[in-house]
């Protein structure tokens, strides 16, 4: 996603929404941080009842707007745990311990 499509769904979002900002600007954050890291790393970092909420209240879908595979994806935990897994949704439904982290490395 490019920075024109990206500052394109923050204010498209942000003129429609109605209600707690701190709900909108978790939301952007969580796009903003997806945009480096993928839309799989996402969804182990956040529960996937927040991933729609988020989605919801940015007009978005994140496996339509952010890379599968991010640039800094194996920054996170998450990422690099990914490599080991065979069935990424089992991951993300919580079926295979020890892949959700919201940490990240150094490295």
């Amino acid at each position: 996603m490019d920075n024109d499509k990206f500052i394109s769904i923050i204010d498209n979002a942000t003129e429609k929404f109605r209600g707690d900002i701190t709900h909108l600007s978790r939301a952007i954050g969580m796009l903003a941080v997806g945009r480096r890291l993928g839309w799989r790393v996402t969804y182990l970092i956040y529960s996937r009842a927040t991933v729609r909420k988020y989605e919801k209240l940015l007009y978005v879908s994140i496996q339509d707007v952010l890379p599968e595979k991010g640039d800094l994806a194996e920054k996170s935990l998450a990422g690099k745990a990914l490599k080991k897994v065979d069935n990424f949704w089992k991951a993300v439904k919580g079926e295979i311990p020890g892949i959700r982290s919201t940490m990240t490395t150094q490295d």
